[in-house]
């Protein structure tokens, strides 16, 4: 098995990596340069826009590599100033809009990926609240400004596990096809009130720190996890079996 790990980093591998300039992929793109992966980086910030098929097509005919690690994706907050988060008062184009990138646009993006014969492996990014409701309570801060989770985020994310899934067995055995599900992502946007009764609900008592996802992105991106697809793994501390 170290043998196996050693070639691999000896042998350079490519991966592309989309949502690159967010939160989270700055820094995943970060550590996979530090182990010698040539990280081909997808983000609008970029010029790179996934919402036109035309671009998605062109993008993966010159940017061919194993593995494809999607970050992207529309986690905007409801704040006190927005329309209500009730569901009698979201707006149905809000709610597509999340449909739109976190779903239509990411099965644009595996599809075309899985067209070239490179590709290995499929990594997509679901969330804590794919299976469970953002919990009202954490959301009522202490201030004017609470942020909540629109409904179609985890609605859409829901979506995700099971695109992976289906995926998965419709690419086999040719490609593997997995989905990683965080939770409690540490950021300095998130309110110090709203992180005090958030790790209230996690055993290990805090948040996760974005290098502590890596471990698992490597794993997928890579040839140790050749027997591994169709699975969601959930990184979340633990979070809701309190």
């Amino acid at each position: 098995m170290k043998n196996r790990l050693k070639i691999s980093l000896e042998n350079n591998l490519k991966v592309i990596i989309t949502g690159s300039e967010g939160l989270i992929g700055k820094t995943i793109c970060n550590l996979f340069e530090d182990i010698n992966y040539n990280v081909i980086r997808c983000d609008l910030q970029l010029g790179h826009d996934l919402n036109d098929e035309k671009f998605v097509r062109n993008f993966f005919k010159s940017n061919t590599a194993p593995y494809l690690l999607n970050l992207f994706g529309l986690n905007n907050h409801q704040t006190s100033s927005d329309s209500s988060n009730n569901v009698f008062d979201i707006s149905l184009q809000s709610f597509n809009a999340y449909l739109q990138c976190n779903l239509v646009n990411l099965f644009s993006t595996c599809r075309e990926f899985a067209r070239n014969s490179e590709s290995k492996s499929i990594v997509n990014v679901s969330s804590l609240y794919s299976i469970i409701s953002p919990d009202p309570l954490l959301y009522k801060t202490s201030k004017n400004d609470r942020q909540e989770k629109h409904i179609a985020y985890g609605v859409s994310k829901a979506g995700v596990e099971q695109l992976t899934r289906h995926l998965g067995v419709h690419l086999a055995p040719k490609i593997r096809v997995n989905c990683v599900a965080p939770g409690g992502v540490e950021s300095s946007n998130i309110p110090e009130d709203f992180k005090i009764k958030f790790c209230e609900k996690v055993p290990l008592k805090r948040q996760q720190k974005i290098e502590e996802l890596f471990g698992m992105f490597r794993f997928l991106c890579s040839e140790e996890s050749s027997y591994t697809t169709c699975e969601i793994f959930r990184i979340n501390g633990g979070y809701g079996c309190l």
